[in-house]
């Protein structure tokens, strides 16, 4: 068979005006442009666990109205999986009727298919619901014996032990600016908002050290000195496994990116191990830094435990000469309009280096889509192309959904100006000049 793996690839705001600015704006722009260009780390796992004999292919679609798209489909394929986001997820389901009308068969999977199955099975052949490693193979052998079943999924979580190797050869590295590497599946934190593998299968695992630089080591084959980001919802929540990875790491000359927790402040072995082993930058979820982060995480509370030492954690962990991109999410129950003002305040004391601002985002599946659809706050319930993180589709409970969106606008005007982007850069290397010469 023909296996075609087909990424829909690219960051979407729907909201015009939100898109000019992002355009205009070049903080805004550089995370835009390094997540636009990350390969599909889940359909290329999918790829590796692929019989060799089948024919594949890993193919990005960027935009599937664009001419070449349009004129002439990614192919011919027997078989085409497809994975992509939310916000893309109507783009998938147009793509999946070009295929199926030329008489492949297609798979859909993914997060979102996972939280919307039943949407999903309207627009396939077959779905696979929850992880894709344990019953992949169990789909290519149902193709290859022509009794292909409209609904996969596995009974138990998979054990990352076993996790084969990607297909990163199928890729054009020149393209890419970073590729993925999984260290970690899940979190052990359990957020209002969160759509994230957690929804996939709830268990938080880690992958065993070896088998991650395995990996590692394999990109190396294809780029001498790559720069990674670990495809993790919360890298260092298991601190033995963030110590193990870590000295690993120290000597494979790679510089790396990630998300996790703030907790990574209250280890100061764990982060000179960081810095030794190439980590250029980290993402935390701060939400925010006052009252509005009470409650969002529901099993116990951690975040809003977390808020009053985010000025020092934040102070420490870069004073170590690790970055951080600091998330805000805006329109949290509490927020009103007079919340940008002080979020501005706390980006400016906080030294921040980067600093990644999004929308309260109601995905369906989580705790908060359930809270927001009962009380009757959404506003767009089933507008899945703007679930972008930037767009707003919910009534906010002390502001107007216009208040909120102005409140989004003028705040990044100011957060990612070239201006104040330059500020936090020069400060970050300043203060890390002065600990040198200290």
């Amino acid at each position: 068979m023909k296996i075609g793996f087909i990424a829909l690839s690219g960051v979407r705001v729907a909201d015009a005006e939100l898109m000019k600015l992002g355009v205009n704006l070049p903080g805004f722009v550089e995370r835009s442009k390094v997540i636009a260009s990350l390969p599909s780390l889940g359909l290329l796992t999918l790829a590796g666990m692929t019989p060799a004999h089948h024919e594949i292919a890993y193919v990005e679609v960027p935009d599937i109205d664009a001419p070449e798209i349009a004129a002439r489909l990614p192919g011919p394929f027997d078989v085409v999986a497809i994975s992509s986001f939310t916000a893309m997820i109507k783009d998938a389901y147009t793509l999946a009727a070009r295929y199926r009308a030329q008489g492949a068969r297609v798979i859909l999977g993914g997060l979102h298919v996972t939280l919307c199955p039943d949407e999903a099975a309207a627009h396939a052949d077959a779905i696979v619901v929850g992880e894709g490693e344990p019953v992949w193979p169990r789909v290519i052998s149902d193709l290859e014996s022509g009794a292909l079943k409209q609904r996969y999924q596995a009974a138990e979580p998979f054990d990352l032990a076993q996790s084969p190797m990607p297909r990163f050869d199928l890729l054009d590295i020149t393209r890419y600016n970073r590729l993925t590497v999984q260290a970690t599946r899940g979190c052990p934190w359990h957020c209002e908002f969160c759509a994230a593998s957690m929804r996939l299968n709830p268990r938080y695992r880690v992958k065993p050290v070896a088998r991650v630089m395995a990996e590692i080591a394999r990109i190396k084959k294809l780029w001498r000195t790559p720069f990674i980001e670990f495809a993790d919802d919360n890298t260092f929540a298991d601190k033995r496994h963030g110590h193990a990875l870590m000295d690993a790491l120290c000597d494979a000359n790679v510089r790396w990116f990630t998300e996790t927790d703030i907790s990574v402040a209250q280890d100061d072995a764990l982060l000179r191990k960081m810095k030794r082993a190439g980590c250029a930058q980290i993402l935390v979820g701060l939400e925010d830094p006052g009252d509005g982060v009470e409650g969002i995480e529901l099993r116990g509370n951690w975040k809003a435990r977390q808020r009053g030492g985010y000025l020092a954690a934040i102070r420490k962990i870069q004073d170590a000469g690790i970055t951080v991109n600091g998330c805000l999410v805006l329109g949290l129950d509490t927020h009103t309009p007079e919340s940008f003002a002080r979020l501005w305040d706390f980006i400016r004391e906080s030294g921040l280096y980067e600093v990644q601002l999004t929308v309260m985002t109601p995905f369906p599946g989580t705790p908060l889509y359930e809270r927001l659809r009962a009380a009757g706050r959404l506003t767009e319930p089933h507008a899945w192309e703007k679930r972008t993180l930037f767009d707003v589709t919910f009534q906010p409970a002390r502001m107007s959904p216009q208040e909120l969106r102005t409140g989004l606008i003028d705040l990044a005007g100011k957060v990612y100006s070239a201006e104040f982007t330059e500020e936090r850069r020069r400060n970050f290397f300043k203060r890390r000049a002065a600990l040198a010469m200290a």
